[in-house]
Parts: C-alpha cells; structure tokens; sequence
C-alpha cells in the first residue's frame, strides 16, 4: 500500500518540475509601437463603447467591463461567486443547452463573470455573437436549482482547500496585511456562501450590474457606424436602465510599525509557505513605476530573478521563489514568496531578507538592468497584436487615468530608467523594517530554527490559526504516557486493522485508485505481494505515465519512455518494503523507535521511525493516519506527507479508501476496488 504513492509522488514532482523548468521562448525583433487609438461614444445610459477597427483578420472581440469600486461582502462573502457561476447559466429568452448549442455553431467563445463578459468569434457572425453576449449579460435566468448546485460546487472546492498549506497561506496572508473587514482581507467560508440566498445573487446583480461605470471595448474586422448602431439598439438606456453601484469608502490598511514573524501551524505541511509582505499603493500612472516594475523584475520577476537564482539554483530550497508588485488604482502589497523545506525555512526567511536589502543598497549591475528591460520589453511586443491586449490597454487608459500615448511610449520609458532608479523605487516599495513575514507549515519541523531566527534577528513571532485568528503557540510534542512504546504502537495498529493473524493471511493485495493531477485523470493499478513483490501502473487516459516492478531478484521503473533498473542494496530495500502490511515487518524489527506525540490532520498521533519513514498511529484507534518519507533526486528531493482516511474492512481486513499525498499541494486518491488473494500471479512481477 505504501509504496505505489511515493511512484505516485515522483510522478508529481516530476510534471511539477517540468512545467516550472521549460525555457523562456527567444524575442525576435522589435515591431514598431502603433497601437490604434479606438472610436470613442457614450451611451444615454453611461456605458462607454471603444471601438478599434482592425481589418487584418476576419475576427472580432468583444470584452464589458463594469469598473465598479471594490466593496467588501461581510457575512455573505461568496455572492459574487455565485453571480459569476450563475451568469450566462440561461437567459429569460433562450435556454442554457440551446444558447451553448448556438455558440458552438457560430464557432465563437463567450464567457459571463460578476464583472462583465468577454465574447470572440468570426466577423461574418460578430452581430449575432454581440446579441447572444447582450442576452446571457443582460437578461440572465437566476433559478434555485442553479443557485443550489452551483453553491454546493464552491462549498467543496473549499472543503478541497481545507488542509492545503498553499491556499492556507494565500487566505492568511490577505487577512493579516489587509484586515478581515477590508474587501481584500476577507475570505469566502463554507459558513459565508449559507448565508446567501438565491435573492442575495439577484439584488446583487441588479444592484451592481449596471452602465454607469461600465466599458464595451469592440476590436476587429467592424465597422463603427454600424457596431455603434448595434450597441444603441442591444444595450442602449430602454434595454439597460440607468443605473450606478454602490461606491463604497474604505480606510486603508496600515504597514507593520515593525517587522515581525507570522506563523501558521499546519501540522501536515510537507513544505513551509513563506511570504514577506508590505502594503503597496502603486500606480500606473505614478512617476516611478516602470522603474518599480523593473526593480521586481530583477528581484523576483522569473527565473532570471535574484530570489529564484539565490534559493533555487545556489542552495536548491525550492521550485522557485518569485516576487510580485502590486499595481492598481486602490491600495495593494508587495510579497516575496518561497515554498520551501521545512528544515531550511529559517535559512530562507534570512536569504529573502539579504536579497531585499542588497537591491535596496547596492546599484543593480548594467547587465542586470539591460536583462531586465529586455524582458519587459520583449513580453511587451509580443502581446500588442493580440486583440485582448489591445482591449486591456484601451481600458486602462480608461479606467486608470494613463495619458493616451502611455503605452505608445512604453518603451522608451523602460528604457529610460537608471539604476539610481532602481534603487529608489526599491526603498520605495520594497519596506526593510516593516515586513510581515507570514509563515505556513509544521511547527515540529520550523519553530525550533525560526525561534533561533527570530532571537537572533530580534524579530517576534505571533501565532496565528488557518483563519488569521490570534492564538497561542502550538505544542509542538506532548509528553507519551507511561507504558507506550514503539512495539506497543505497531500492535495497537496491528489489532485494530484485524489482528496479526487475518494481515498474514493476505498473501496478495490488488488495489485500483482514481486521482487527478494537474487536472488530468490518472488510473492506479497498485499489485503486492507478501514474497516482497510489487507492482504499481499509473495511467493517464489510457497511457502508462510510470510504471515500477520489485520483483523476486530483479527491479525496474519507466517513466515516459524511460528505464531505470532497480539493483543492489536499493533493491534489498524495495523488497523489505514489498508487502501488503508494512506493520508486520515493524512489529519484530528491533530498529524501529517512538518519537513522540504530533498533531496530524487535528488528531494526536504516535510517531514511529522506521527506517528513513516515519508513521503516525491515531493515538486513540491506534490507525495509522500518515506517514512521511522523501521523493525526488538532489535539489529537487522533497518530504511527500501521505494521509490515510476512510478505513473499509475487505475480507477481515481494514484499508483506507481515501488516501492524499501533500506535496506541496494535496494529490487526492479514491480506491475503488480491493482484492485479496486473488488477481495477482508472480508474472506481474516479472
């Protein structure tokens, strides 16, 4: 059982790696920058229209914008969820399969969201595709059978979250910058999206779905004088009544008087989350902010960044480490982030720091500077063909107050910055005594090298829960009771999954799982038997992704095409670890020791050391609930936590159903199917 999820795990980290590693594609020239200003009108009812022809292609896009100001949803945070779930679902003239059936037919992409729709399709079909996007935005269906399902989707996407560290920290990052009772702060809860009902989604749609603030951007092979004739006649005032949302006032929220230590405790964290933030209230428009976007370009704009050179290529900490600099026309933040080791979470606070002073001291390089630019600029004249990039600009200068030749002197203003520019934008934004570092993962693994951090550094920590609620420090180990030992544990286990009589009799073990990675299927063929033999096949839509074999004296894996023997002492220890039940091999291995009590999934746990594993025993059913062992080669090597759940008794038996990998992110596998004693031959191992 145990070791086709690790096969499982190195097939993860290896998409995972492979996603991360594919190189930047090479710039070619520069084009001239001669973007199109667009035919400007404004309806009766205060939409504003853009229209931009462009005749090189047969194809027109269509993209509404409501450019309301943000407002916080209190106790029924999750309505605008709702409304962008529910939106487009069917209209009151033309049912859901009826109006998908047409858009297909046409060819043509339209999607609906809380804020606006965007739509694309060919020009010959361009006024019956901005019909169908003025039906599905303008005369939506909201029914209580969409309502019911459409909540019920987003209540267990939150249940999915519920124990991954990476959606833990982007929740509590937000809440501890901006503050639950800012509109960026709060959080969606599974307590929130009960509160709203079907007439919450409708008064918010008619409360805020409205023209006064809203931009039709129009990019294609179309003519003004007719489009404009098309618009009056679908959204003009009679169809779309004049109307403005809410602008609602907030305070905003105040940078740290000093800098401090965030911690959340997860206790099956495989890796720490790790963010270093302070609040950013850039522009667009403000002086400084090509030399700003530069500077976060050189620190952590990508892999030629400084932090993802620093704690990637030099020490090999992590996948990546990447900084991010907020720029919008309402209050933002700057973060530097890493998902890094447990083990070297301290180390890797202390190196974001180095790299976030040395950008804030030292004149950045010419050559550093130059590559810089060159990104910017080349990721710039790669998209200002695209039709959507276009309306995007056309918009900003809209909505965010930019001068009409902004991105026609884009260029020449990234390349008019200076490294003295950089250095001021970056002591500027990038704040040295009023950081929040927010730190997610397990306090057995970080808090004895954060605390020796924090002293050392005179940085204090506070503790936080998942929610961003104050509490205090978690107990890290709890004392084992008199008697408990390591044998003791493994017996306890042993009982209560049937006793060691019916685990022998399991000569062989068929499992077959169903997962998902990356939102691809994979089918899980695990075979073992109690020789120390074992299979494990892993399919994605029919095509073996990896596959290893431990058989009687030889051993292999494939992956992509790819094989790896499995020999020598690897082998040996392959094929100790071959059996149905680990647990029996444990129970008369001298070598095995307890070390301690831990919190895992909530529940307090023994923790066995076996070997490099290490297994956690519910301390009160004695089950075994997780188990810990390393995945990957070198830099890449990463702790791979597994949590068992879900117990099934088959034939005398117990085995868990419901089994998560956490490697970084929860990899989830639902067993459908067990046999024992049959469907295995010694040929499979072959």
């Amino acid at each position: 059982m145990k070791k086709y999820l690790y096969i499982a795990a190195s097939l993860f980290l290896s998409i995972t790696m492979q996603a991360q590693d594919r190189p930047m594609p090479k710039q070619g020239p520069a084009p001239s920058i001669n973007i199109k200003k667009p035919v400007t009108f404004v309806l009766e009812n205060g939409l504003k229209v853009l229209v931009v022809e462009n005749n090189k292609l047969p194809r027109v896009s269509y993209s509404l914008n409501l450019d309301n100001a943000p407002f916080a949803e209190g106790s029924k945070k999750g309505v605008t969820d709702l409304v962008s779930a529910m939106i487009g679902n069917a209209t009151e003239t033309i049912s859901k399969d009826k109006f998908n059936e047409e858009i297909d037919f046409l060819g043509a992409n339209i999607n609906f969201y809380e804020s606006g729709a965007s739509a694309n399709g060919l020009s010959r079909y361009s006024a019956r595709i901005l019909e169908l996007l003025a039906d599905g935005a303008l005369n939506p269906l909201f029914t209580q059978a969409d309502f019911d399902a459409e909540r019920a989707k987003l209540i267990e996407g939150l249940k999915s979250d519920e124990k991954s560290a990476s959606a833990i920290a982007a929740r509590v990052q937000n809440v501890l910058t901006f503050g639950k009772e800012h509109y960026n702060g709060e959080f969606t809860s599974e307590e929130t999206l009960k509160n709203v009902t079907l007439q919450d989604v409708i008064n918010h749609y008619n409360t805020y779905f409205v023209p006064a603030n809203a931009y039709l951007v129009i990019i294609g092979d179309v003519k003004t004088k007719d489009v404009k004739k098309k618009v009056e006649q679908l959204f003009g005032a009679d169809v779309w009544k004049t109307a403005t949302a809410p602008n609602l006032t907030y305070n905003d929220p105040k940078d740290l008087q000093y800098s401090q230590i965030n911690f959340v405790d997860v206790p099956n964290a495989v890796q720490s989350e790790i963010a270093l933030i302070n609040l950013s209230k850039l522009k667009m428009n403000d002086k400084d902010y090509f030399a700003a976007i530069l500077a976060n370009q050189i620190l952590g704009g990508g892999g030629e960044g400084r932090l993802f050179l620093n704690l990637r290529e030099k020490h090999g900490w992590t996948y990546g480490s990447y900084s991010n600099l907020g720029a919008s026309k309402y209050v933002s933040k700057f973060s530097s982030t890493a998902s890094v080791r447990n083990t070297v979470t301290d180390s890797a606070v202390v190196e974001i720091f180095n790299e976030l002073k040395k950008i804030r001291t030292d004149l950045v390089s010419v050559e550093d500077l130059r590559n810089a630019k060159a990104k910017y600029i080349g990721n710039f004249v790669m998209q200002i063909e695209k039709p959507a990039t276009i309306a995007r600009y056309a918009l900003n200068i809209k909505t965010l107050g930019l001068p009409e030749d902004f991105y026609e002197n884009y260029v020449r203003n990234i390349n008019a910055v200076t490294p003295e520019d950089i250095r001021n934008a970056a002591n500027k934004y990038f704040l040295a005594n009023n950081t929040r570092v927010v730190i997610v993962g397990k306090a057995t693994d970080v808090l004895p090298g954060l605390e020796a951090m924090s002293a050392k550094e005179k940085m204090p920590i506070f503790y936080f829960d998942k929610y961003g609620n104050k509490v205090e420090k978690p107990v890290v180990k709890k004392e084992i009771p008199a008697g408990v030992t390591a044998q003791s544990v493994i017996k306890k286990h042993i009982d209560a999954s049937g006793g060691e009589k019916a685990l022998k009799a399991v000569k062989t073990l068929l499992v077959s799982s169903k997962g998902t990675i990356q939102g691809q299927n994979l089918d899980m063929i695990s075979k073992v038997s109690n020789k120390g033999m074992s299979s494990t096949d892993i399919t994605m839509q029919g095509m073996s992704m990896m596959k290893q074999v431990i058989g009687d004296k030889v051993g292999y894996q494939t992956s992509r095409g790819q094989k790896k023997n499995i020999e020598g002492a690897e082998l040996v220890k392959e094929k100790k670890e071959a059996i149905p039940f680990i647990e029996l091999n444990m129970l008369t291995d001298k070598t095995i020791a307890l070390n301690g009590i831990e919190a895992v999934n909530g529940q307090d746990a023994y923790v066995v050391q076996f070997g490099d594993s290490r297994y956690f025993y519910d301390v009160k059913t004695g089950l075994r609930i997780a188990s810990e062992n390393e995945s990957g080669e070198g830099a890449q090597k990463r702790k791979v936590m597994t949590s068992f759940n879900d117990y099934v008794d088959v034939k005398g038996v117990k085995v868990p159903y419901k089994i998560t990998l956490d490697v970084g992110m929860p990899l989830e596998f639902i067993t459908q199917d067990v046999k024992v004693n049959e469907g295995v031959t010694d040929k499979d191992f072959e």
